[in-house]
């Protein structure tokens, strides 16, 4: 694994290291995979592969087939490109076998996609005559490449690659000795960086600079409302983490809504973020939330913003805090769409009393992430009875609050039973 802050140049060495481990195996096939598709063909596909081909293999003849999206070298080793947001294509990508597999932007990725991908590490692949005679092996080796912005302590790649333990049962790796990591920074790639980007490094609160600059993982609060991996009641019983209730897909929904936390400032940088999320009641009863669109813009931009959610999702409400300013969400979402439907709430009780049910939600498995959301995680995970203890304002949390709250503590469900659930 490679970790470290934005922009240090991890996905162009591995993509660059994928190219050349394909010339080495003459007809190998090489996939990467990012969690959401459009994604992979954005960043990986559009940008990074044709740079890496252009800077570093100027004389390769490669065709990139923009229907299956690959990449197919003289050799006949294939790159392939994946979402695994994509099921159809998954199941297509993954009825091969592959001598490498790359997981982009890991932290995004639920391990369980994971160790799924990882089943497909088995092809076998001879090295070309010259790469056999000047290494003395016959074969490639089978390997799989990883990098992230470090998230919490909690997270699957800290406990693969730190703690050397599989991830949930905190098993010992039977070998360990296979899981190497290794930390790049932006200052390791700073000849291709911008002098204003440290600037805008060096402006982050202290929370996002050990994230994106300093390229470390976010020491876990005890006693945290949430967690991203299992925890034990004081019983004895289970209480799942977010990890564990984690999918890639939901099922239908009943019920949508787009829920806002304004935070009261103009959205010129300066200021909290506008918490955006949206939620979603499935056939099956339960909660999913399906995307975190927190953003600091102005009134008029987070006002378009939730509309256009509210579209896009087929949403059935906008729910807006009626804290700051008054009527400010209602009117700023009237101005972008007059017929979005609108529900004011207003904040009679503090942020810990309405996070608490939801918190106990989760710990009945009522709740899943259709994939990971890490800031919004790491806001969750930063809750204690005695409050928010992270930094700056928990504005994606208190969104994901009024949505959970919307769906599953309104409308006649029972809001004392979301609070009997074990404690830890």
């Amino acid at each position: 694994m490679l970790r470290g802050g934005s922009r240090s140049g991890k996905t162009f060495l591995l993509v660059r290291a994928i190219i050349q481990r394909a010339i080495n195996a003459p007809g190998s096939r090489h996939v990467i995979f990012r969690f959401r598709f459009n994604h992979a063909k954005t960043s990986i596909w559009a940008d990074t592969l044709p740079k890496v081909l252009k800077l570093c293999f100027p004389t390769l003849r490669a065709r990139f087939d923009k229907t299956d999206f690959y990449v197919e070298l003289p050799t006949g080793s294939q790159v392939w490109i994946a979402g695994l947001d994509d099921k159809e294509r998954v199941e297509k990508i993954l009825g091969a076998e592959y001598a490498t597999l790359y997981f982009n932007e890991s932290s995004q990725i639920p391990w369980g996609s994971i160790e799924t991908a990882m089943s497909r590490l088995a092809q076998k692949c001879e090295l070309a005559p010259e790469i056999a005679a000047a290494t003395g092996k016959t074969h490639l080796a089978l390997k799989a490449y990883f990098d992230c912005n470090p998230p919490s302590k909690l997270h699957w790649s800290y406990q693969l690659f730190r703690s050397k333990v599989k991830p949930g049962s905190r098993e010992p790796l039977p070998k360990p000795d296979d899981y190497a990591e290794m930390k790049v920074n932006p200052a390791d790639n700073a000849d291709n960086l911008p002098a204003e980007y440290f600037e805008v490094l060096a402006s982050m609160s202290a929370a996002r600079r050990l994230r994106f600059e300093a390229g470390e993982w976010a020491s876990e609060v005890n006693g945290a409302l949430w967690s991203l991996e299992d925890r034990t009641a004081h019983d004895g019983k289970p209480i799942p983490g977010i990890d564990s209730s984690r999918v890639a897909d939901a099922p239908q929904m009943q019920r949508i809504v787009v829920s806002v936390d304004p935070s009261g400032t103009k959205g010129d940088g300066q200021g909290d973020d506008i918490g955006i999320v949206v939620a979603g009641l499935g056939v099956d009863g339960r909660a999913y939330v399906l995307e975190d669109a927190t953003c600091q813009l102005s009134p008029e931009g987070w006002g378009r913003r939730a509309v256009d959610l509210y579209h896009r999702w087929k949403a059935d409400r906008i729910i807006g805090e009626r804290n700051y300013g008054g009527d400010m969400v209602r009117f700023t979402v009237s101005t972008a769409d007059s017929k979005a439907s609108f529900k004011e709430v207003v904040a009679t009780r503090g942020k810990v009393v309405r996070a608490e049910p939801i918190s106990a939600l989760y710990e009945q498995g009522k709740v899943s992430h259709v994939g990971v959301f890490p800031d919004l995680e790491d806001q969750l995970c930063n809750f204690t009875p005695s409050g928010y203890v992270g930094e700056g304002s928990p504005d994606r949390a208190d969104a994901l609050v009024w949505a959970l709250t919307e769906l599953m503590l309104g409308g006649g469900y029972d809001y004392s039973s979301a609070l009997s659930s074990a404690r830890l």
